[in-house]
């Protein structure tokens, strides 16, 4: 049994990098989780998990003229298997992004969830890879009319490639009145549940500078606790390993993306 979800967002900012290791260690209670920095132009996730000194990382396994085990890039941290991006430049140029497809496949194998960190924004068919090959996406967004609609053009762009939506994650949630004005407007317009509301807590920014997953780092904080609640609030829902294995090494290279209109609700 395994699933693949993307974490997405749309745009800069939202605390996606930290919200999937954070939904990864909370799933890590009941599930094996694996956690991808799919983001090959902007990678971030290894500063967050303690790996920014990691010999091998995603950009070496997207380099069509060397074989290197998939497992080299693998590394066990916080209870998760993690595999970080590297943020050299000439690694993101030589990196062949549609390789995600057999990178992605050969770790569904050992699996039961696979949790993809995607591209803040999506202005190429590299970014919106790891939508097309997930079964669903996790939508993060702050609790603002530009966010919602940001996300809104993400939900667009995973439904159109057949890709559900596990659910929208409001992050950095300040006073009551902003999620409350924004909450209908979330359950009108996107088709996943609303799985939480995390509120904007020093403890994250603490753990980003210490260089670990905020679960780990603060597990007792605020935002932690609902970040617990939004996992537990994830219907994991695996399928056959061969199967989307092979549904993986199959998926469509995405056509050019559209830009974002910002300006939809």
């Amino acid at each position: 049994m395994v699933e693949a979800f993307a974490v997405a967002s749309g745009k800069g900012g939202t605390g996606k990098t930290t919200s999937t290791l954070a939904l990864g260690l909370a799933l890590a209670e009941t599930y094996d989780v694996t956690v991808v920095d799919a983001d090959t132009g902007m990678a971030n996730l290894l500063f967050h998990a303690g790996l920014d000194d990691a010999d091998v990382t995603l950009h070496d396994l997207l380099l069509g003229e060397r074989d290197i085990p998939v497992a080299d890039a693998c590394y066990e941290r916080f209870g998760l298997t993690v595999v970080p991006c590297g943020t050299d430049l000439a690694g993101f140029r030589e990196a062949d992004p549609t390789r995600l497809h057999d990178v992605i496949a050969e770790l569904a194998a050992d699996t039961d969830v696979l949790l993809l960190d995607s591209p803040a924004a999506l202005d190429s068919a590299a970014s919106v890879l790891p939508i097309v090959l997930a079964d669903r996406v996790v939508l993060v967004t702050q609790p603002t009319d530009l966010a919602l609609s940001v996300a809104l053009k993400v939900q667009e762009y995973a439904m159109s490639y057949g890709t559900g939506v596990a659910g929208v994650l409001f992050t950095e949630v300040g006073p009551a009145d902003a999620i409350e004005r924004i909450t209908p407007k979330a359950e009108r317009y996107f088709e996943g549940p609303i799985i939480g509301a995390v509120p904007d807590d020093d403890a994250a920014r603490a753990a980003r500078r210490a260089g670990q997953p905020l679960l780990a780092y603060a597990p007792d904080s605020p935002a932690a606790a609902a970040y617990r609640d939004a996992a537990a609030a994830i219907d994991v829902d695996g399928g056959e390993v061969d199967a989307l294995a092979d549904r993986f090494r199959s998926a469509v290279i995405p056509d050019p993306v559209k830009p974002i209109d910002s300006n939809r609700l």
